[in-house]
Protein backbone atom coordinates (compact mmCIF):
# COMPACT_ATOMS: atom_id res chain seq x y z
CA UNK A 1 0.00 0.00 0.00
CA UNK A 2 1.08 3.84 -0.23
CA UNK A 3 1.08 4.72 2.74
CA UNK A 4 3.70 1.96 3.82
CA UNK A 5 5.53 3.07 1.50
CA UNK A 6 5.78 6.74 2.18
CA UNK A 7 6.44 5.67 6.02
CA UNK A 8 9.67 3.60 4.72
CA UNK A 9 11.25 6.33 2.49
CA UNK A 10 11.46 8.46 5.66
CA UNK A 11 9.10 11.23 4.89
CA UNK A 12 5.87 12.62 7.21
CA UNK A 13 3.79 13.61 4.40
CA UNK A 14 0.91 11.27 3.22
CA UNK A 15 0.39 10.90 -0.76
CA UNK A 16 -2.31 12.79 -0.63
CA UNK A 17 -0.74 15.94 0.37
CA UNK A 18 2.35 14.97 -2.37
CA UNK A 19 -0.62 14.29 -4.73
CA UNK A 20 -2.57 17.29 -4.11
CA UNK A 21 0.71 19.94 -3.61
CA UNK A 22 2.48 18.30 -7.13
CA UNK A 23 -0.96 18.75 -9.08
CA UNK A 24 -1.77 21.86 -8.09
CA UNK A 25 2.00 23.76 -7.82
CA UNK A 26 3.86 21.67 -10.79
CA UNK A 27 1.00 21.06 -13.06
CA UNK A 28 0.12 24.11 -15.90
CA UNK A 29 -3.68 23.04 -17.68
CA UNK A 30 -2.56 26.22 -19.80
CA UNK A 31 0.54 24.05 -21.15
CA UNK A 32 -1.91 22.01 -23.24
CA UNK A 33 -1.16 19.12 -21.08
CA UNK A 34 -3.72 16.28 -20.37
CA UNK A 35 -5.41 14.67 -17.31
CA UNK A 36 -2.89 11.45 -17.76
CA UNK A 37 0.01 13.26 -18.68
CA UNK A 38 -0.37 15.46 -15.23
CA UNK A 39 -1.51 12.50 -13.38
CA UNK A 40 2.44 10.50 -15.09
CA UNK A 41 4.51 13.57 -14.00
CA UNK A 42 3.17 13.27 -10.42
CA UNK A 43 3.67 9.62 -10.31
CA UNK A 44 6.85 10.32 -11.96
CA UNK A 45 8.00 12.46 -9.08
CA UNK A 46 7.23 10.58 -6.37
CA UNK A 47 9.10 7.93 -7.73
CA UNK A 48 11.70 9.88 -8.59
CA UNK A 49 11.85 11.69 -5.06
CA UNK A 50 11.90 8.02 -3.37
CA UNK A 51 8.19 8.30 -2.17
CA UNK A 52 7.70 5.53 -3.88
CA UNK A 53 10.81 3.11 -4.09
CA UNK A 54 11.85 0.32 -6.83
CA UNK A 55 9.51 -2.95 -5.75
CA UNK A 56 6.89 -0.94 -4.53
CA UNK A 57 3.32 -2.17 -5.78
CA UNK A 58 0.98 0.28 -7.89
CA UNK A 59 -2.62 0.10 -6.51
CA UNK A 60 -4.42 1.96 -9.06
CA UNK A 61 -7.73 1.81 -7.53
CA UNK A 62 -6.16 3.67 -4.30
CA UNK A 63 -3.90 5.51 -6.36
CA UNK A 64 -6.99 6.75 -8.48
CA UNK A 65 -9.11 7.58 -5.17
CA UNK A 66 -5.95 9.48 -3.65
CA UNK A 67 -5.50 11.73 -6.86
CA UNK A 68 -9.42 12.11 -7.02
CA UNK A 69 -9.11 11.51 -10.49
CA UNK A 70 -11.30 8.66 -12.72
CA UNK A 71 -9.54 5.23 -13.95
CA UNK A 72 -8.76 6.52 -17.54
CA UNK A 73 -6.22 9.17 -16.84
CA UNK A 74 -4.62 6.72 -14.14
CA UNK A 75 -4.11 3.95 -16.35
CA UNK A 76 -3.25 5.67 -19.23
CA UNK A 77 -0.66 7.64 -17.02
CA UNK A 78 0.35 3.81 -15.63
CA UNK A 79 1.01 2.44 -19.05
CA UNK A 80 3.25 5.69 -20.35
CA UNK A 81 5.86 4.92 -17.46
CA UNK A 82 5.16 1.55 -18.35
CA UNK A 83 6.48 2.27 -21.53
CA UNK A 84 9.35 4.50 -20.32
CA UNK A 85 11.26 1.35 -18.12
CA UNK A 86 10.35 3.18 -15.16
CA UNK A 87 7.30 0.97 -13.88
CA UNK A 88 6.78 -2.73 -14.71
CA UNK A 89 4.22 -4.90 -15.16
CA UNK A 90 4.51 -8.86 -14.08
CA UNK A 91 2.21 -11.64 -14.73
CA UNK A 92 -0.13 -12.31 -11.66
CA UNK A 93 1.92 -9.78 -9.37
CA UNK A 94 0.46 -6.51 -11.14
CA UNK A 95 2.63 -3.22 -11.74
CA UNK A 96 5.38 -2.15 -9.09
CA UNK A 97 7.68 0.72 -9.35
CA UNK A 98 11.06 -0.96 -12.05
CA UNK A 99 14.19 -1.89 -10.02
CA UNK A 100 17.30 -1.69 -11.87
CA UNK A 101 20.22 -4.40 -11.50
CA UNK A 102 23.51 -3.58 -10.63
CA UNK A 103 24.83 -4.25 -14.53
CA UNK A 104 22.08 -2.42 -15.88
CA UNK A 105 22.48 0.75 -13.28
CA UNK A 106 25.83 0.96 -14.86
CA UNK A 107 25.22 0.83 -18.35
CA UNK A 108 23.05 3.04 -18.14
CA UNK A 109 25.48 5.40 -16.58
CA UNK A 110 27.91 5.01 -19.21
CA UNK A 111 25.31 5.89 -21.71
CA UNK A 112 24.07 9.31 -19.49
CA UNK A 113 28.25 9.88 -19.91
CA UNK A 114 28.14 10.16 -23.34
CA UNK A 115 24.26 11.33 -24.11
CA UNK A 116 25.78 14.56 -21.67
CA UNK A 117 29.38 15.21 -23.60
CA UNK A 118 27.62 15.38 -26.77
CA UNK A 119 25.14 18.16 -25.31
CA UNK A 120 27.70 19.94 -23.56
CA UNK A 121 29.69 19.44 -27.06
CA UNK A 122 26.50 21.04 -28.82
CA UNK A 123 26.06 23.53 -25.98
CA UNK A 124 29.69 24.69 -26.45
CA UNK A 125 28.68 25.83 -30.35
CA UNK A 126 25.31 27.31 -29.91
CA UNK A 127 25.45 28.46 -25.77
CA UNK A 128 23.78 32.08 -26.26
CA UNK A 129 25.37 34.98 -23.87
CA UNK A 130 22.81 34.61 -21.10
CA UNK A 131 22.47 30.96 -21.01
CA UNK A 132 26.05 31.04 -19.88
CA UNK A 133 25.96 33.63 -17.72
CA UNK A 134 22.99 30.98 -15.72
CA UNK A 135 25.57 28.43 -15.78
CA UNK A 136 27.95 31.08 -13.98
CA UNK A 137 24.72 32.02 -11.54
CA UNK A 138 23.72 28.08 -10.66
CA UNK A 139 27.46 27.37 -9.80
CA UNK A 140 26.98 30.43 -7.45
CA UNK A 141 24.05 28.77 -5.81
CA UNK A 142 25.58 25.06 -5.75
CA UNK A 143 28.61 26.61 -4.26
CA UNK A 144 26.48 28.15 -1.27
CA UNK A 145 24.46 25.04 -1.21
CA UNK A 146 27.86 22.88 -0.20
CA UNK A 147 28.97 25.55 1.95
CA UNK A 148 25.64 24.63 3.94
CA UNK A 149 26.68 21.23 3.72
CA UNK A 150 23.01 20.62 2.25
CA UNK A 151 23.13 17.86 -0.78
CA UNK A 152 19.57 18.20 -1.13
CA UNK A 153 19.60 21.65 -1.89
CA UNK A 154 22.43 20.69 -4.02
CA UNK A 155 20.97 18.24 -6.07
CA UNK A 156 18.45 20.13 -7.28
CA UNK A 157 20.08 23.03 -7.76
CA UNK A 158 22.11 20.65 -10.17
CA UNK A 159 19.02 19.84 -11.72
CA UNK A 160 18.68 23.52 -13.49
CA UNK A 161 22.70 23.76 -14.09
CA UNK A 162 22.32 20.50 -16.75
CA UNK A 163 18.91 21.35 -17.80
CA UNK A 164 20.75 24.72 -19.05
CA UNK A 165 23.32 22.69 -20.82
CA UNK A 166 20.47 20.66 -22.15
CA UNK A 167 18.61 24.02 -23.62
CA UNK A 168 21.56 25.39 -24.91
CA UNK A 169 22.57 22.33 -27.21
CA UNK A 170 19.50 23.45 -29.30
CA UNK A 171 18.49 20.15 -30.40
CA UNK A 172 15.10 18.99 -29.09
CA UNK A 173 15.87 15.54 -29.74
CA UNK A 174 18.93 15.08 -27.75
CA UNK A 175 18.29 16.77 -25.13
CA UNK A 176 14.66 15.05 -24.54
CA UNK A 177 16.69 11.69 -24.91
CA UNK A 178 19.32 12.47 -22.22
CA UNK A 179 16.77 14.40 -19.67
CA UNK A 180 14.44 10.75 -20.23
CA UNK A 181 17.55 8.76 -19.10
CA UNK A 182 18.47 11.45 -15.97
CA UNK A 183 14.83 10.42 -15.09
CA UNK A 184 14.89 6.89 -15.10
CA UNK A 185 18.44 6.70 -12.99
CA UNK A 186 17.09 10.11 -10.96
CA UNK A 187 16.79 7.99 -7.67
CA UNK A 188 20.09 6.20 -7.89
CA UNK A 189 22.12 9.13 -9.28
CA UNK A 190 21.06 11.34 -6.23
CA UNK A 191 23.06 8.84 -3.92
CA UNK A 192 26.13 9.97 -5.84
CA UNK A 193 25.83 13.26 -4.10
CA UNK A 194 25.72 11.83 -0.81
CA UNK A 195 29.03 10.39 -1.47
CA UNK A 196 31.91 12.29 0.53
CA UNK A 197 33.30 15.25 -1.44
CA UNK A 198 31.31 14.74 -4.17
CA UNK A 199 29.97 18.22 -4.36
CA UNK A 200 33.43 19.67 -3.76
CA UNK A 201 34.35 17.54 -6.96
CA UNK A 202 31.15 18.40 -8.56
CA UNK A 203 31.87 22.00 -8.16
CA UNK A 204 35.20 21.45 -9.67
CA UNK A 205 33.94 19.67 -12.35
CA UNK A 206 31.17 22.09 -13.52
CA UNK A 207 33.98 25.28 -13.39
CA UNK A 208 35.62 22.93 -16.22
CA UNK A 209 32.50 22.49 -18.30
CA UNK A 210 31.65 26.29 -17.56
CA UNK A 211 34.90 27.46 -19.58
CA UNK A 212 34.70 25.22 -21.90
CA UNK A 213 31.87 26.12 -22.88
CA UNK A 214 32.51 29.89 -22.64
CA UNK A 215 35.61 29.32 -24.34
CA UNK A 216 33.62 27.51 -27.24
CA UNK A 217 36.15 24.53 -26.85
CA UNK A 218 33.31 21.73 -27.71
CA UNK A 219 35.87 19.08 -27.71
CA UNK A 220 36.87 19.98 -23.94
CA UNK A 221 33.68 20.35 -22.88
CA UNK A 222 32.32 17.17 -24.29
CA UNK A 223 35.12 15.42 -22.31
CA UNK A 224 34.97 16.99 -19.25
CA UNK A 225 30.42 16.63 -19.21
CA UNK A 226 31.26 13.32 -19.63
CA UNK A 227 33.80 12.57 -17.56
CA UNK A 228 31.72 14.42 -14.88
CA UNK A 229 29.01 12.05 -14.85
CA UNK A 230 31.47 8.64 -15.61
CA UNK A 231 32.39 6.95 -12.14
CA UNK A 232 35.45 4.94 -12.25
CA UNK A 233 37.35 2.74 -9.83
CA UNK A 234 37.05 3.42 -6.04
CA UNK A 235 34.14 5.92 -6.78
CA UNK A 236 32.25 3.25 -8.48
CA UNK A 237 32.76 0.66 -5.61
CA UNK A 238 31.67 3.70 -3.24
CA UNK A 239 28.57 4.10 -5.28
CA UNK A 240 27.56 0.63 -5.75
CA UNK A 241 27.90 0.10 -1.85
CA UNK A 242 26.05 3.19 -0.86
CA UNK A 243 22.98 1.81 -2.70
CA UNK A 244 20.40 0.57 -0.37
CA UNK A 245 20.02 -2.68 -1.35
CA UNK A 246 16.20 -2.68 -1.46
CA UNK A 247 16.17 -0.65 -4.17
CA UNK A 248 19.00 -3.04 -6.57
CA UNK A 249 16.95 -5.95 -8.16
CA UNK A 250 20.24 -8.29 -7.91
Amino acid sequence: MVETVVASAGTSMNTRSIVTADLASGVDLARGQSLSEQVRESLESMVISGVLLPGSRIDEAELTQKFNVSRTPMREAIKALIATGMLENRPRQGVSVAALSTSALLEMFEVMSMLEGMCAKYAARRAAPEQIAMLEEIHTRLENAMERADPELFYSTNLEFHEVIYAATHTDFLADQTRSLRRRVAMYWKQVTFLPGRMAGSIKEHLEIIRAIKTKDSKLAELAASQHICLLGDNMIDFIARLPRTIISD
